[in-house]
């Protein structure tokens, strides 16, 4: 990834640098940056709460057939689990080592999923044009992430805009290019290792503001055109991202 994160040596901070020089956190790897690093999303506001991790080439919770290993909560309760509270991450990363995190979006921020081409093209052209992208990350092999405020929590239930109305896991094969995870979704949170020597890892590090999703969407949606446009349809992986499972 340091040919891709590379060219972001400017706007990147403490944190994002660290993860540039060790993208790949492994058991028994350096337990304080680790926590550093969660701390500092939790700082940012962004609730957390733990995720299954790799065993070998499938995942912890020994589900036979795990349609997304290594990228799913513990928790059927992550909702109302996921927090900020320092003491709370602190025991969990202490007493769950080779766990993974998630972070629970649509209360304080939303994330918007493209292809890594798509992203790769937009974050170009984003940053070319002086836009305050915010923070940024590379999910596995295919996917990136822009973290974004979220749309808003409106006191009406009924002006509540749920991730289903975007896509959900029955209908994700209708969406090969952008997905906004909000109220009820999650994503899988830097640093996180998956199956297959794959990772999670920062390109632009949660030090960063998170912006209006309007100011990305434009730009977003039209590297998604265009890179489903130039792509063969073999070459769309449709279940590459994780989405909320009944747990």
């Amino acid at each position: 990834m340091g040919a891709d994160s590379g060219r972001y040596r400017g706007t990147e901070g403490r944190i994002s640098q660290w993860l540039r020089r060790r993208p790949k956190p492994q058991p028994g790897a350096d337990d304080a940056a680790r926590l550093e690093l969660l701390l500092a999303v939790a700082e940012a506001g962004m609730p957390i709460s733990p995720a299954a991790h790799p065993s070998g080439y499938r995942c912890s919770c020994e589900r036979i057939g795990c349609p997304t290993p290594a990228r799913h909560p513990i928790s059927f309760a992550w909702q109302t689990q996921s927090t900020t509270d320092r003491g709370q991450i602190e025991r969990w990363a202490a007493n769950q080592p080779l766990a993974n995190f998630i972070t629970a979006t649509g209360m304080i921020h939303d994330v918007l999923d493209v292809p890594l081409a798509a992203g790769q093209a937009a974050l170009d052209r984003l940053t070319a044009a002086g836009i305050d992208v915010g923070p940024v990350a590379r999910s596995g092999a295919d996917r990136m992430l822009f973290f974004t405020a979220t749309r808003g929590t409106p006191d009406d239930e009924d002006e509540w805009w749920p991730c289903e109305l975007d896509c959900h896991p029955e209908t994700m094969d209708e969406h090969p290019g952008l997905r906004w995870h909000c109220r009820g979704s999650y994503v899988l949170l830097p640093p996180a290792r998956l199956p297959g020597d794959l990772d999670v890892h920062w390109i632009r590090g949660p030090e960063n503001p998170l912006p209006d999703p309007l100011t990305l969407l434009e730009t977003l949606t039209d590297a998604c055109a265009q890179y489903a446009d130039t792509a063969d349809e073999g070459e769309l992986d449709h279940g590459s991202v994780a989405w909320p499972l009944s747990r």
